[in-house]
């Protein structure tokens, strides 16, 4: 969606559709969950591990919400599996909207599967305003395959205007409350006590999720990138260059939030934690960094993005983060033709007042959404596999000839 166009149309559209929602009753159908994938891409079949699912709260003003999945212990069924919601953050006074709804395999609740434990930590950071469960259908993958899945929610709505600054120093702020969390709580109290390795950390995200996990692998902020870079689109119609308008003014008020005294020169100190050990940004945003700022991050980097993607430009985005990191392995998958958010929830079951909103949210002109998540959980899992385990036949998948999907570009770098 490109937020300069339609969010003060959408705002309107999604105030309407948020109050005819409160009017009609929720689907309660149920599932005997999603069907086993017919492509031959091979991660993308679920793992060997049943999926947990657990709710949790950091202290914070305001609280931070956690969406976390987990390997459990088999044999336990549920009495129909969950639906996840893709839900937009609209803030007060209208609050989530639900877009769509879709079937999971998570038993909420279960006992954790403790025979492979400590499980390797994946920090998941949603999109721009969308809710965590909106990319459950990632996270419950992963978690099939034996990694501990933790979402934050983070505490922004879809007004980017006033967010999308705030969030760029908010968001890493909260890859470290998560972190402290997991470190002092969750391994030492409670139904997960013992089930995470602290120290094998992946982050991965779309979007500004992506731009998350970009400053958790090392990549700085640069401020003459980032001018040189709205000097040189200002007054374009080139794809992003809108966000020059909603950020470089709030440079400052950036700076402040973080703690700076002023807006630096060049570089900026770092958000990167070393227990990080790979990176994954999906459509991620790397507009803030350059190639000064991306050449600071030393761990491996999986960047996936669609060449069509107009919200955050591939050439912006995708290609520099692979081009200009310096890890000792990255790979670069590119979805020809694709858009940005073919990598949001799937879109199964969309309420029909809602349905002139799937363009936007739920569509894409030149792919099928259900093989773009396959190609995402197929690369995903063989990196994470990879990097965090080190799995010697996911390593195979990942070497450039054995790559011969449709539609797909790829290339790598020490694999």
């Amino acid at each position: 969606m490109s937020f300069k166009k339609n969010f003060f149309v959408g705002i309107v559209i999604l105030s309407l559709a948020a109050l005819a929602y409160m009017t009609l009753p929720r689907s309660n159908s149920s599932t005997n969950g999603p069907p086993l994938n017919p492509r031959d891409v091979p991660y993308s079949r679920p793992g060997t591990f049943q999926v947990g699912l657990l709710t949790q709260q950091i202290a914070a003003d305001p609280p931070l919400e956690l969406t976390i999945w987990y390997p459990a212990e088999k044999g336990s069924q549920p009495e129909k599996y969950l639906n996840y919601p893709y839900k937009i953050k609209m803030g007060d006074p209208i609050g989530m909207v639900t877009i769509a709804q879709y079937p999971g395999i998570s038993i909420p609740g279960a006992s954790p599967d403790n025979s492979a434990a400590p499980y390797p930590l994946i920090i998941l950071s949603p999109g721009f305003s969308i809710s965590s469960t909106s990319y459950a259908w990632l996270a419950e993958h992963l978690a099939s395959y034996g990694f501990v899945v933790i979402s934050p929610d983070h505490n922004e709505n879809l007004d980017p205007e006033n967010q999308l600054w705030r969030s760029a120093i908010t968001r890493p702020q909260d890859v470290r409350a998560v972190h402290t969390y997991v470190e002092q709580k969750l391994q030492v109290e409670g139904v997960l006590q013992g089930l995470i390795d602290i120290n094998s950390v992946a982050v991965i995200g779309h979007s500004y999720g992506g731009y998350t996990a970009l400053s958790a692998g090392g990549a700085l902020i640069d401020t003459e990138s980032f001018q040189a870079t709205c000097q040189e689109v200002r007054g374009t119609e080139k794809p992003g260059a809108w966000l020059c308008d909603m950020l470089l003014p709030k440079m400052a008020d950036m700076a402040e939030l973080a703690g700076l005294d002023d807006v630096p020169d060049s570089l900026w100190p770092s958000w990167g934690d070393e227990r990080v050990k790979a990176i994954v940004p999906i459509a991620g945003d790397a507009f803030f960094f350059g190639q000064p700022g991306l050449s600071k991050i030393n761990v491996p980097v999986l960047a996936i993005g669609g060449t069509a993607d107009v919200d955050s430009p591939y050439l912006w985005g995708t290609h520099p983060s692979f081009e200009y990191s310096s890890g000792p392995r990255k790979a670069e998958v590119a979805l020809i033709d694709a858009e940005h958010m073919i990598f949001t929830g799937p879109c199964e079951s969309i309420r029909w007042y809602l349905s002139f909103l799937s363009r936007e949210f739920c569509s894409d002109a030149n792919w099928d959404r259900s093989y773009a998540h396959e190609i995402t959980k197929h690369f995903t899992t063989a990196f994470l596999l990879v990097e965090l385990k080190a799995d010697e036949e996911a390593l195979r998948f990942l070497a450039p000839g054995v790559v011969a999907f449709d539609n797909i570009r790829y290339e790598s770098f020490g694999y």
